[in-house]
Order: structure tokens, then sequence, then C-alpha cells
């Protein structure tokens, strides 16, 4: 198969089919047309809500931190704190709302750190990453019906080290702490 000199071409979307709805998304059956070679295909797309992990810095330079059961892995993970967006919220609003409900941390500024594609060979939604900062314990918990969490907080060295050495596994954890990391050199190099 031949590529044209100008990349790869962008594929025409046809039509689309609910296969199956849940709670947590809806899974598409998508049909493309290819503009050049005039071909069809089906590709199965999951239609989840937007996401929003939040990187919570405490004011000694800790990061809140979650350890969940997790389903889909069928293990426990270590984490920060995080979820999905409700229909018209803001990630910003989002990440307070979960940090608040998940560990009972609040903070005295919240802003968007970036946004990154969870899976975009067969996810369409986006994960936001909010960075909170000044955050302490201040409120109680409110957990959906099925979490159960373990919340502790670490040094932000010693979570980037979990997040080198395999302990903190989770893709998204790890771009959320990638997207952080230029800023904590910034606020290490302040307090030298």
């Amino acid at each position: 198969m031949q590529q044209s000199n100008n990349g790869p071409a962008r594929w025409e979307k046809l039509t689309h089919t609910v296969l199956a709805s849940t709670r947590v998304f809806d899974l598409q059956s998508v049909r493309y047309r290819h503009p050049q070679r005039g071909t069809e295909r089906d590709f199965v797309v999951m239609r989840p809500p937007g996401w929003v992990n939040v990187v919570a810095l405490t004011t000694d330079h800790q990061l809140v931190l979650v350890r969940q059961f997790r389903f889909g892995v069928d293990a426990f993970t270590i984490e920060i704190p995080g979820g999905l967006m409700d229909a018209g919220e803001s990630p910003v609003d989002t990440g307070v709302r979960e940090l608040r409900e998940e560990t009972g941390f609040v903070g005295s500024e919240a802003v968007l750190l970036g946004t990154v594609q969870p899976n975009p060979a067969i996810q369409s939604n986006l994960s936001h990453v909010v960075l909170i900062t000044g955050a302490q314990r201040a409120a109680e918990t409110a957990w959906d019906a099925d979490e159960e969490i373990e919340i502790s907080t670490r040094p932000v060295d010693d979570v980037m080290a979990a997040a080198r050495n395999g302990e903190i596994a989770h893709s998204l954890v790890l771009s959320a702490l990638f997207l952080f990391e230029p800023r904590w050199r910034e606020l290490k190099s302040r307090d030298v």
C-alpha cells in the first residue's frame, strides 16, 4: 500500500450505532470511509465522559494519594484523586469536587495543568489534570457507594520516585505527574 506524500489521510466519519450503554461509557460501532481508497470499515469506539486527575500539593510539599481496588486490573493501585466530570462542569470544578469527596482535602488555589487523550485509538474522551495547592484536610469524605479509599500523603520526590520505579503504574496518573514535574522543579528552586 502506498502512502501519500502529504501524510496519512483523514478518514470520513459516516455513521455510528450504539452497541451498549453503561453508566461509565457508551460503546459504539463507527463507520468510516478512506477518502482516497474509498474503503469503508467499522471501528469500535468507547465514549466515556471527561475525566479529571488532581495533583493536590500540601503546604509542606506532600502529594495527596489514594489507594483503592481497581476491577479492571483486579488489584490495588496507588493513584492521585480523580473522577468523572458531571455534565456542564469545568475540569477545575470537577477537580476541586473530586479532591474533597474522595479525600476530604481542600486547597487554596486550583489551576488546569493540561489535558491528555487517554487512549485515542479507541476512546473519545479527554483527561484533564488539575493542580490544587495549599491542600489540607478540612472536610468529610463523600465516597460513592462502591468506593473504599485509603488516603495518604507522601513527599513529592518520593511520589516521583514511585512513578519511576513502577510502584505507581496508572497511565493517567503518570501523565499527570509528568505535567506537574516542571512546576515542581520551579517550586523547589524557589525554596532553595
